[in-house]
């Protein structure tokens, strides 16, 4: 019979490929839809940025897709190939939500700032935290303080991940509300990147889930070492 927690981690890993799924779905949908405007995402992103004040960040292109993100140490809003030239409302909901991160850095957004601090321990921890983890399981009949130490290092991946659930969804926020106000899109073209961006931060929002659930996963193999040693 299965644990609970192999279940919940079973059923955290079918949402994320559903979610993710379905984001690519409407992405791909909106992509299709043309604004009425005629403006590219790069266009749209540069248009934000000035209508903030923002004139320290520059709007590049980068390869793949779905790879769009703002860079605060080097202060560039990367758009994928596709985001960057199209001209649809799928590119005006991620131009705008990764330009609403820009704002987000220039008016010293505190659950931003948070998240960036937590970078370079993050980076220090993952470096060690497989090799925990791995050798806590193998180690448990023995010892279970090696994969404790894991859990502990995990527990800073978990907070980071829900730390930026808020972070991501202001961002949104500021994209819709700056688009809606500067008459980017029409109506039908803002419930189309409304809902682009709702999927995006569903992505988010599972993948702190499911990093919850794999900590709930080794603090019980923790728990469970520390009563048979």
């Amino acid at each position: 019979m299965f644990s609970p927690i192999y279940i919940i981690l079973l059923v955290a890993m079918v949402v994320s490929w559903l979610v993710q799924r379905r984001l690519k779905s409407k992405f791909e949908e909106y992509s299709q839809v043309g604004l009425q405007n005629g403006l590219s995402g790069k266009q749209i992103a540069e248009l934000m940025l000035a209508d903030n004040g923002i004139t320290d960040v520059r709007v590049i292109s980068t390869e793949g897709r779905l790879t769009d993100h703002y860079n605060p140490a080097d202060k560039t809003v990367n758009l994928s190939e596709a985001v960057y030239a199209e001209r649809s409302a799928a590119a005006a909901a991620v131009a705008a939500h990764e330009c609403g991160h820009a704002v987000q850095h220039a008016t010293a957004y505190n659950m931003l700032q948070f998240r960036s601090a937590m970078v370079p321990a993050l980076s220090a921890v993952s470096r060690f935290m497989p090799i925990l983890l791995i050798a806590g399981v193998f180690l448990l009949n023995r010892t279970p303080w090696p994969l404790g130490a894991g859990v502990v290092l995990f527990s800073l991946t978990t907070l980071f991940a829900f730390v930026t659930l808020p972070v991501e969804f202001d961002a949104s926020k500021r994209a819709l509300a700056w688009i809606d106000k500067r008459g980017i899109v029409t109506p039908q073209e803002h419930a189309m990147a409304k809902d682009a961006l709702w999927w995006a931060a569903m992505t988010y929002v599972v993948a702190a889930l499911s990093s919850l659930a794999t900590l709930l996963y080794y603090v019980s193999l923790f728990l469970g070492g520390r009563r048979n040693s």
